[in-house]
């Protein structure tokens, strides 16, 4: 390639690809190819004619398939992105860099040049998930088994499986499946008892809401206070208590109010 590139077009004027290949014949043909290369002692055209040409495969007729080549990491949800697609691999690659090669049919996977994974190539926000690459706690998640959650969290008790179903109740259901995977993560940390109580009132009040449900949790409602028997209130008696008489002033009449003297 270097050849090509400083003896052969070095200089010259190409001005399109078929003024490329006419001067890449001659150069092939009447200039290098009749130069006696220093290793092989032959000139190339020679060499090329003897040897090279019979193990030459057929021309395809299809245009080459380039492929993209990239180095993903794989991340702790198994789904590694090439191409803006993501592509599924076993759990003991998570946190590795893999090299990966995609062209327009496949995705290819290689650790230290070994093959580990190949998959169809999706289109941009699609994933290709094999249920094999995840351990089996994961798998309903990958494979979006809602009803595997259902059945999950019913067993540990009818009110934590029907806050799971209305949970799931849902044009999208696997939307939601992080809020069971929530609601069973808090059933580990405070018991299934405690989960259920919660449970049983945010039903009630029609709360379907797992963060809430956590703050219930983390938060519980004050215990009440205790009841005491109300004592009788003596109210005591003024100490400078008058007749309501005394208070009463003797109205004056009209004509006083007018300033004429009393007859």
């Amino acid at each position: 390639m270097r050849d090509v590139r400083d003896d052969c077009y070095a200089g010259e004027v190409i001005r399109d690809l078929a003024a490329a290949r006419d001067r890449g014949l001659l150069w092939c043909e009447h200039e290098y190819g009749m130069r006696r290369h220093s290793s092989t002692g032959r000139m190339p055209k020679e060499h090329f004619l003897a040897v090279e040409q019979s193990c030459l495969l057929p021309a395809p007729e299809s245009p080459y398939d380039i492929p993209l080549w990239c180095d993903p990491k794989v991340p702790a949800d198994h789904l590694a992105s090439v191409a803006r697609g993501l592509y599924s691999l076993p759990t003991k690659y998570i946190g590795m860099k893999l090299r990966a090669r995609a062209d327009s049919k496949t995705v290819r996977f290689y650790d230290r040049g070994r093959v580990v994974k190949v998959h169809s190539r999706v289109e941009p926000g699609h994933k290709s998930i094999d249920a094999a690459d995840f351990p089996p706690e994961k798998t309903a998640y990958a494979m979006r088994d809602v009803d595997f959650l259902r059945s999950q969290a019913a067993e540990h008790g009818p009110v934590i499986g029907q806050y799971a179903s209305l949970l799931l109740e849902s044009p999208l259901p696997w939307a939601r499946m992080r809020q069971v995977r929530g609601l069973l993560s808090l059933v580990t940390k405070y018991g299934a008892d405690a989960v259920a109580e919660v449970c049983g009132i945010a039903i009630t009040f029609d709360m379907i809401d797992v963060r809430r449900l956590r703050r219930m949790l983390e938060q519980p409602s004050p215990p009440p206070p205790a009841t005491t028997p109300k004592r009788a209130t003596v109210i005591p008696i003024a100490r400078y208590l008058r007749d309501p008489a005394q208070y009463a002033l003797p109205l004056k009449s009209r004509r006083s109010r007018k300033g004429e003297p009393e007859s």
